[in-house]
């Protein structure tokens, strides 16, 4: 006994029909966007936002001035995986939140290893770690993000400047095990303040891919020429370090034969075609003028210590605002366009035209 063909749907197509239609528009768009990949063959960040309770198993004195701590989840359970150049999001039991680099390795899950400079004149986050968390301290960290990707170049220059150290030594682990081309220089006032001598020489067993640069043993800093003079033809160079020496490198990088400069930052950026404009804050009503040279961040901070922020770059999303009223001229790397569309501005980085006023939520 035969059987009817399933019936058409209101434009003559058979339910088979319409399911490969969508099949096939699946595997044309949305496919391709799930799994691109840029110049270097990584598939684009995924964002992520969920927190982590974890304790300090251990500190460490790795330097002068320096600190490390090893970070493990209570239970003793594996921590999410992370690439070398990664960050996370330190909750300080102050309520400061912080962003500091893991410098471990990334193929021991087992605990995340941080690195602190102690900075008296910062704003306190340094001094906290320092003096008030003894090992068995709970706290609560983001899971890794990476603004600072290694792409395993065939030939790779890496220049750290001071505590700059620490998102290069696991790319420089990374470099060695993949057996690449590979040099670092580590720069620093002094040797004893220049954290991880040790482990940098274990991967130069020859002594010819590490230069400890000390300034006090030299003529003082080094400039971005003698810096950049290990690099090659083809060489991709990874910064990291104090502003001025990121300047220098940027300054000094055409004239290099290097083809490529992948860089993070310490501070804030200096802002770049700023205009003045203003701020009003919708609950108490009052009004801020925010300068062509400074971000809104400073000027909401001046009036109120406790604005929440992080990364002052516009990516980690912790000083995220809700704007009532006006133009945001975005300049983050962190919202969507659905997230800008509803107002939300990152207060670090993003501005508006000049005379424009912003109105806040709060």
């Amino acid at each position: 006994m035969s059987q009817e063909p399933p019936p058409a749907d209101p434009r003559g197509r058979r339910p088979e029909e319409r399911y490969l239609r969508v099949l096939d528009t699946l595997v044309r768009y949305y496919l391709p966007l799930s799994t691109r990949r840029d110049r270097y063959g990584r598939r684009p960040p995924q964002a992520v936002s969920a927190d982590l309770a974890v304790l300090v198993a251990a500190r460490t004195d790795v330097a002068e001035g320096v600190v490390s701590l090893l970070l493990r989840a209570p239970d003793g359970a594996p921590l999410p995986a992370w690439q070398p150049g990664a960050h996370l999001d330190l909750t300080l039991p102050s309520g400061l939140r912080r962003q500091y680099s893991l410098c471990g390795d990334p193929a021991d899950r087992s605990g995340y290893r941080i690195a602190v400079r102690h900075l008296p004149e910062g704003d306190g986050g340094s001094a906290e770690i320092h003096t008030a968390l003894p090992e068995g301290t709970r706290l609560t960290v983001s899971t890794p993000r990476n603004a600072f990707p290694f792409a395993a170049d065939r030939s790779v220059l890496l220049l750290a400047g001071g505590i700059g150290i620490t998102p290069l030594l696991p790319m420089a682990r990374e470099a060695a095990r993949r057996g690449l081309d590979w040099r670092l220089v580590h720069t620093g006032r002094s040797r004893a303040g220049m954290p991880f001598a040790d482990e940098l020489a274990a991967l130069d067993p020859g002594g010819d891919r590490v230069l400890l640069r000390p300034d006090d043993e030299h003529s003082g800093p080094a400039g971005a020429a003698e810096l950049l003079r290990g690099a090659r033809p083809g060489t991709a160079v990874y910064v990291c370090g104090p502003a001025p020496m990121l300047d220098a490198v940027r300054t000094a990088f055409e004239d290099s034969p290097a083809t490529a400069l992948h860089f993070e930052r310490f501070s804030s950026a200096p802002v770049v075609g700023g205009r003045p404009f203003t701020l009003r804050l919708r609950g108490s009503g009052r009004v801020l003028a925010v300068p062509a040279d400074r971000s809104a961040l400073d000027v909401l901070r001046e009036n109120d210590p406790d604005t929440p922020y992080s990364c002052r770059q516009g990516f980690c999303g912790v000083c995220r605002r809700q704007v009532v009223s006006g133009t945001v001229e975005h300049r983050d790397r962190r919202l969507s366009e659905q997230e800008r569309a509803e107002g939300q501005m990152l207060v670090c980085v993003s501005r508006a035209p000049e005379g424009e006023c912003l109105e806040l939520d709060g």
